[in-house]
């Protein structure tokens, strides 16, 4: 049992994740409180206490996996091959063509089966 709570973390990273939640809470509750002041103020509040709950959320395993994960998703996009603006173009004019030609489709099928339930119940 010793093995489980020291691979999630431990008591340490609970406590600060319960100090990085406590001032994001204070962060929304302290712009919320201070409504009369500037709204650049305000915002450079947040910023920083935002900037505190991240680090203080760097600290634990989680939140270092996470930065991880974001830094490499990061270096993932940069090997992404983003398609031309015509290859776009083509690619929504075909896609609106299918899309009208399953709705004619369909339209004409519905039409079709109410025909024949008219026919059937005499209606």
């Amino acid at each position: 049992m010793s093995a489980n709570t020291e691979s999630q973390g431990g008591a340490k990273d609970t406590l600060l994740w319960g100090l990085v939640f406590i001032i994001l809470i204070a962060a929304v509750v302290g712009n919320y409180y201070y409504s009369d002041q500037a709204v650049y103020i305000r915002a450079a509040g947040v910023v920083v206490a935002a900037g505190i709950a991240g680090l203080l959320a760097y600290q634990t395993k989680k939140g270092q996996s996470s930065f991880a994960f974001a830094r490499e998703s990061r270096l993932e996009m940069r090997k992404v091959v983003w398609p031309t603006r015509q290859e776009s173009i083509q690619t929504t004019l075909i896609v609106l063509a299918v899309t009208a030609l399953v709705g004619l489709f369909l339209f004409l099928l519905d039409g079709l089966l109410v025909w024949l339930v008219n026919l059937v119940t005499g209606v």
